[in-house]
Parts: structure tokens; C-alpha cells; sequence
């Protein structure tokens, strides 16, 4: 708690701004004075309902601000899933298989590489430049993140946003108590972390929740998330400009507003993989797999690939180094 306080204090540190001219550097403000800029960093945070923002300071003391569009999250009624098979053929929602999904809110996006700084205090992602022209560099998703790093992130956020947290390790809901996130191997203790899935913090989606959602809520049988047309709706290979990541939202929504859940960053999901049936929960496969469910596809996979059908899977302290691997988060509706 006390860590996340001073990176917020920072933060309020930063939005101080003041312009002197006379400055030697490698840009300049409008009025043609140069300067010398350090990286952006968040100076507010975005919430469902407030733009955040991103600044960078000269030595000088003159600064730029940019604004963080507002997490936009979407809110997902629930159902009763009956057991019918969905076409294109789903895994998870097959015959005879009958659960409920509760009503719940899922954010537009992937987390932003601005979003995951502001609450992780650092930016994994291999893709820190390189931005294709017209986009925002802090707005591509963020990647190179583990599905251990992004429950740490979940609970993170939602302290900070006086939400109650999902999820708990070592009998704690606080990530600083944690211990290091694990890097070389699934660990035991952080595999046997339990969601509560009536808190109202921020958590992983679990796959029957973002296939549900991928597929405007069943209601669509397109192959994509929003089209049958790939690069309507995706950045993975063969589709415009495929060779990186992108801001979020450039590609158009599916039916219920939601952006890149094909292609672009991979996302995790709370599950564990593995073979589903009839008598499988609504939160997902074996109590332990090795695996967490991955879904959507990225930028390096092929079209196919990226199909709301198509189940993905990798270990959970796996982050992929080289950019496929994101998240996006959903709330209870409460």
C-alpha cells in the first residue's frame, strides 16, 4: 500500500510544469524554444468515468502533456448457457454443457502500456517505439506480461482505485506481500491464488466470460470477433501493417463495443487449460493444467488463429519476450 502511494505521489510530482526559454535539445514547443525531454509517464491515472494523463519534463522544467482516453467498460448481461453447441465450432460452449454467466463489465481494450505503468510503475513491452504513424506509443497494449504479472496488476489497480480485490495469495489481497512474481517456472503457491468473483475489483476475464463476449454475447456467428473479415477487426499476419503491435481501439469493434479481441495482443483468461465437457465449471477446466487459457491471437499468428473459436495456452510465469502476450480486465456489475 505504501509503495503505491508514493508511485502516485510521483505521479502528482510530474504534472508541474514551467517554460523557459533557451533550452539546447531535440525538440521544441510552439513557440520554437528547444528542448530536451525525458520518457512519458503517467501523472493520472485513467478511471471508468476520467481522462488520466502522460507528461514529459525538460531539464529546463518545461513540460508536454498528453491526455489518456478514460477506461470505457462495457456492460455484458448475463445468461443461462444451455448446451447448445456454437458455430464457428466452440470448445467451450458444447453440447450439454449448461452454466450460468453472471452480468459483469469487461473494459473495450487491452490494458495500455500507459495504464500498466501508471499502476506497475514499469513498462515490459518489447514494442516501445517503432509506432506505426498516427498512432500513440502509450496507448498500444501492453505485452510481455505473464499471467502471474497480470494479477498482481488487477489487485494493484484496484487498491489504488478503493475497489475491494479479486484475488488472493498467502491469505493476502495485497500483491506486496506476495514475494516476487515468478519467472522460471510455475510456482505452487502463486498457482493456488483464488478469485473472488463477487468482489468488485478488477480480474481476468475466464474463457467461457471472453469467448461469451468475443461472440456479442452469442448473438453473432461471425468467425472474428465483429466480422468475417480479418483485417476489418485484427492486426495478426497477412493483415495491414501486421509486423507490431497497435494502439488499441484502430481496428472496428465487435457488436458489443469491444475492441482487438482478435489479434493484436494475446489474452489471458483465469482459467486453466484443458479439456472441456459437460460437467466442466463455468470458470474452467482442471483445478490445475500447467496452463492458463490464452485467446484472441496476436499480431505474429495467422488469421486462423484468431478466430473466437480458437483456444490458446501457455504457462502462467511465461511472458513471451518479443510481444504477444497482454490482458484485458473485467469487473463484477456491481
Amino acid at each position: 500500500m505504501k509503495k503505491i502511494a508514493k508511485i502516485l505521489a510521483m505521479f502528482a510530482i510530474f504534472a508541474l510544469a514551467f517554460s523557459f526559454a533557451g533550452c539546447k535539445s531535440d525538440d521544441s514547443d510552439s513557440s520554437g524554444h528547444e528542448h530536451t525531454f525525458g520518457e512519458w509517464t503517467v501523472t493520472k491515472v485513467s478511471t471508468e468515468t476520467e481522462d488520466g494523463l502522460t507528461a514529459r519534463i525538460c531539464s529546463c522544467g518545461y513540460s508536454e502533456q498528453k491526455r489518456i482516453p478514460k477506461g470505457c467498460f462495457i456492460f455484458v448481461l448475463g445468461t443461462t448457457i444451455d448446451g447448445t453447441t456454437l458455430t464457428p465450432e466452440s470448445e467451450v460452449f458444447i453440447s450439454g454443457r449448461t452454466f450460468e454467466i453472471a452480468d459483469f463489465y469487461m473494459c473495450d481494450h487491452e490494458v495500455t502500456q500507459a495504464e500498466y505503468q501508471a499502476v506497475m510503475g514499469s513498462n515490459p513491452s518489447s514494442f516501445k517505439d517503432g509506432v506505426a504513424d498516427g498512432e500513440v506509443q502509450e496507448n498500444r497494449p501492453v505485452e510481455n506480461v505473464s499471467w502471474y504479472d497480470a494479477l498482481v496488476y488487477c489487485n494493484k489497480r484496484s487498491i489504488v482505485e478503493s475497489l475491494t480485490p479479486c484475488y488472493t495469495i498467502k491469505n493476502s489481497t495485497d500483491p506486496d506481500t506476495w514475494g516476487t512474481i515468478p519467472t522460471r517456472g510455475n510456482d505452487s503457491t502463486w498457482d493456488a491464488a483464488i478469485c473472488d468473483f463477487s468482489a468488485n475489483g478488477y480480474r481476468l476475464p475466464t474463457e467461457a466470460e471472453w469467448e461469451y463476449t468475443a461472440r456479442n454475447r452469442n448473438k453473432t456467428a461471425t468467425k472474428y470477433a465483429g466480422s468475417d473479415t480479418v483485417d476489418n477487426v485484427a492486426w495478426c499476419v497477412g493483415t495491414s501493417i501486421s509486423s507490431r503491435t497497435h494502439e488499441v481501439k484502430k481496428k472496428a469493434a465487435n457488436g458489443l463495443g469491444l475492441y482487438d479481441m482478435s489479434g493484436n495482443v494475446d489474452e489471458w483468461c483465469w482459467d486453466w487449460y484443458g479439456p472441456i465437457d459437460s460437467s466442466t465449471f463455468s470458470t474452467g477446466a482442471a483445478l490445475f493444467g500447467g496452463s492458463r487459457v490464452m485467446r484472441g491471437g496476436n499480431w505474429g499468428r495467422i488469421a486462423n488463429d484468431c478466430a473466437v473459436a480458437v483456444r490458446h495456452f501457455s504457462s502462467p510465469f511465461h511472458c513471451l519476450h518479443g510481444g504477444g502476450y497482454g490482458f484485458r480486465v473485467v469487473r463484477a456489475a456491481k
